[in-house]
């Protein structure tokens, strides 16, 4: 029996983990136990209150054992660098990405634990590319083997005319997401324009999980769409308690984000995006390296739409909804080069390199 944690820092990371956790609970071999470590909202002006317990709660309701532990496991399986992995022992530590993107975060986090070995399971080739020339790999090793997290749409268990019921859209129309992520954003250049300009089609507005938690991002972002969707009949604002972004991505026609994994994961799917473009060059850490790895206004050039005006949204939406075939041609390009073997089975190869890490580990 492999005793494995699935340590999750932040519930919205189990969009990633929980396509592994489906595979490894047919396996019988795994004894499978979550814990949710991280989660905090913010209060008052420098404060914060740990959601463990709520969180945690969570997960057993769903029927998931929850521990405290966290020495005597097979392999810990996480969505995020543990920012002290000592306390796990000897365990196999597993990496998958909680959203694979275009800024640095990742980089800087593996830089800060070069000396902590980290089985990393990165989308294709471009990531494990990236990992290398940061000079960031230090004790790990890298495995491509896809994106499981987006494992159940390939698999077809989303049902997209059940996801505009459940949230009251037209099906007729189509889907516009809008997917800001928390840092860098376009909340504060988009605000409340983008609900007019999309009149006559659905809106999904899917804001960052840290948008609501008030911890790294103000909570004006969410205050501000509260208010402002209580106008325009045509818009959803999804709750926190949805951590999921899949099922609005699937139902999805287009999507307009500044620098979210949503761009890679719409790419994936082989819908055409739309890039809301920043001033990248002033977009630093406070330590003066960039917050992007790549440049944000030219990333995907000739496959997804690039704007820099709220009033471009509409025209952008309108192009986007029905790409020519040159575009097409190019999107085909760019997923070739980014993701690897996009079949709904990323989370299979997961699960079988760790048990073939166990077994080395086990005869060695």
């Amino acid at each position: 029996m492999k005793k494995i944690l699935f340590a999750i820092a932040h519930e919205y990371h189990r969009a990633s983990l929980d396509p592994i956790y489906e595979v490894m609970r047919t396996r019988p071999e795994y004894d499978i136990y979550f814990s949710c470590t991280d989660e905090k909202k913010g209060r008052w002006l420098f404060f914060s209150k740990s959601m463990r317990k709520e969180m945690e709660a969570r997960l057993r309701s769903e029927g998931l054992r929850t521990t405290d532990e966290k020495s005597g496991f097979d392999a810990v399986v996480t969505g995020d660098i543990l920012r002290d992995a000592r306390p796990y022992g000897d365990a196999l530590l597993c990496f998958i990405n909680h959203g694979t993107g275009m800024k640095t975060i990742l980089y800087r986090l593996l830089a800060k634990h070069k000396d902590t070995p980290y089985a990393i399971f990165v989308e294709g080739d471009y990531r494990k590319r990236r990992i290398e020339a940061f000079g960031v790999k230090g004790a790990s090793e890298v495995h491509v083997v896809g994106y499981p997290k987006l494992d159940p749409v390939f698999q077809g268990k989303l049902d997209r005319d059940a996801i505009m019921r459940r949230w009251n859209l037209d099906p007729a129309r189509k889907t516009v997401l809008y997917a800001p992520t928390y840092k860098p954003t376009s909340i504060d250049k988009i605000k409340s324009k983008i609900l007019p300009a999309t009149e006559g089609y659905n809106l999904i507005i899917k804001l960052h999980h840290y948008s609501w938690r008030g911890r790294y991002a103000p909570h004006w972002h969410h205050k501000l769409y509260e208010k402002a969707v209580k106008d325009y009949s045509h818009a959803r604002l999804i709750p926190p308690e949805e951590h999921n972004i899949l099922p609005f991505i699937h139902a999805a026609d287009t999507m307009i984000s500044e620098a979210s994994s949503t761009i890679f994961e719409f790419l994936a799917l082989g819908k055409l995006g739309i890039i809301f473009d920043l001033d990248c060059a002033r977009l630093k850490h406070s330590d003066g390296m960039p917050i992007l790895d790549e440049d944000n206004r030219s990333f995907l050039e000739g496959a997804f739409i690039h704007i820099s005006d709220p009033a471009d949204i509409r025209a952008a939406v309108e192009s986007a909804v029905a790409p020519g075939d040159a575009v097409k041609r190019k999107m085909e390009q760019y997923r070739n080069d980014l993701f690897h073997k996009l079949d709904g089975h990323a989370s299979q190869r997961i699960v079988d390199k760790i048990e073939e890490l166990l077994r080395l580990r086990r005869r060695g």
